[in-house]
């Protein structure tokens, strides 16, 4: 579920579902809240990194999982682990890098934005692809995605459910570094070990800092969870999620 390497001071965790493009599913929240419990205990830690592998970061939800859920009542507890685990990677007291190793699609830019920076191989894409679903963000991305490129882009994107590639990611700043594919990894250990030369009470102390004021966005983050719900048991939802699970059989 989770490949996890420890160098130094940089802990990586590696998501591996192939069978699902790295998909999040109920399994992968509990390896992901298992690693967040160490990394908040852990004071010899100071950079932590989330990778995919295979080819994939995240694909997003797992949706044949995930579309066992039906009401808004069922979906809303699901949504809010989620935003739970994500505020927790933001306040960790190290620092967080995604390694965008692949596609990251719906769930999987929501999860890339809890962390502090990104990478990505040159050959990335990252689709803003919820609303072909009749699904808004839920996990808190709508508020970070206008935080970092601006409400227009970040509006013009999900109303096109657009997929981007690195380069254009990286001229909006929704990533920091593009890297060449063979050279991803490396780059980011190095970048890593870059991050580490300060202690945690350090690290935490910039984080804090960068967070003071914004208190306000939390309280923009947890109501996209009401917005979520609703849509989520919205026939048209299950409708599109039926269609798309159906889509390669006879």
């Amino acid at each position: 579920m989770l490949n996890i390497e420890q160098r130094d001071h940089t802990l990586w965790a590696a998501i591996n579902r192939p069978e699902s493009r790295n998909a999040l599913n109920f399994a992968l929240m509990d390896a992901l809240e298992n690693t967040i419990d160490r990394l908040e205990s852990d004071a010899s830690i100071r950079t932590f990194v989330l990778s995919g592998t295979d080819g994939h970061f995240i694909s997003g939800g797992d949706l044949r999982e995930f579309h066992t859920i039906k009401t808004a009542e069922e979906a809303k507890p699901m949504a809010k682990r989620m935003l739970s685990l994500f505020k927790r990677i933001e306040q960790l007291p190290c620092w967080t890098i995604a390694c965008i190793n692949g596609a990251a699609y719906g769930g999987g830019w929501e999860t890339m934005l809890a962390f502090d920076f990104r990478i990505a191989s040159e050959d990335a894409v990252i689709g803003f692809t919820q609303g072909k679903f009749y699904l808004p963000p839920g996990w808190g991305g709508l508020t970070r995605l206008v935080e970092i490129v601006g409400r227009s882009t970040a509006l013009k994107w999900l109303a096109e459910t657009a997929v981007i590639e690195a380069d254009t990611a990286l001229s909006h700043k929704l990533i920091n570094r593009v890297s060449i594919e063979n050279e991803l990894i490396d780059n980011t250990w190095q970048w890593a070990e870059e991050l580490s030369h300060n202690d945690r009470d350090f690290i935490k102390t910039l984080k804090e800092g960068a967070l003071r004021i914004t208190e306000a966005r939390w309280k923009a983050i947890h109501e996209e969870l009401d917005s979520f719900s609703k849509f989520w048991e919205d026939k048209r939802h299950h409708q599109r999620v039926e269609k798309f699970l159906n889509r390669n059989r006879d």
